[in-house]
């Protein structure tokens, strides 16, 4: 395998399959039979999700709640989506831990690295919840700092498209597709793989990012082989 420890971003709004909200079960499971795969070929993985399905907090505020408070009900929304896939994953036989940034310990250990990296030199998944436990900071950059801190080989942003366009390939069929970038092209091209914050903590720390398709069985472990599948973000 090429990369030996990922950190495997998922959206909230992946888990729910064709439905508009919530979680979708089928989705859930095949996501879980797709880490197990290659969790059982030695690869160290650690997993954030966001929350989207149940609350987005940025949503919220933008319609008069107070950021604090809808940012800290978007982060128990990624903790909900943490037990979801513990417990798909524990049904497929796979050990896992869930650390939350905020202290919840009758469901959850709270986050700990040389814990956290102690469970993925085991063997078991850890799946990080609760984002940062800051407002104002949202998964995408919660995965990058935790990467960073359990040292990752390479962020996997898993979607529902098969990689990083010039534009929407959902609305435009002739956008164009990426196979490679750096990090300077996509900030020149104005692309959104990610907010500020977590592009640019990335870009620093020289953590590549590979966005691709999730949805679409077998990818993950194409992605981990060194396939061609999706975009490649490096330095």
């Amino acid at each position: 395998m090429q990369n030996k420890r990922i950190l495997l971003k998922l959206s909230g709004e992946a888990l729910m399959g064709d439905r508009n909200h919530g979680i979708d079960p089928l989705r859930l499971n095949d996501y879980a039979k797709e880490i197990k795969e290659i969790q059982q070929e030695g690869v160290e993985i650690a997993i954030v999700i966001g929350g989207g399905n149940i609350f987005r907090g940025i949503s919220a505020a933008s319609k008069g709640m107070d950021r604090v408070q809808a940012d800290y009900m978007g982060m128990l929304a990624t903790v909900i989506n943490g037990l979801a896939l513990q417990s798909a994953l524990e049904d497929n036989k796979v050990p896992t831990r869930l650390q939350t940034a905020i202290k919840i310990e009758a469901i959850a250990e709270p986050f700990i690295k040389r814990k956290a990296t102690r469970h993925l030199e085991k063997g078991r998944v850890v799946i990080f919840g609760s984002g940062t436990g800051n407002p104002f900071f949202t998964t995408d950059s919660a995965a990058v700092l935790r990467a960073i801190e359990i040292n990752a080989d390479v962020i996997l942003k898993g979607t529902r498209v098969d990689g990083i366009y010039n534009e929407d390939p959902e609305k435009n069929k002739g956008a164009i597709k990426f196979e490679n970038l750096s990090f300077d092209e996509a900030i020149s091209k104005g692309l959104k793989i990610m907010d500020t914050t977590a592009f640019t903590l990335s870009q620093e720390n020289k953590l590549p990012i590979i966005v691709f398709d999730m949805n679409t069985k077998g990818n993950l472990k194409k992605v981990i082989k060194g396939d061609k599948i999706g975009t490649r973000v490096y330095i």
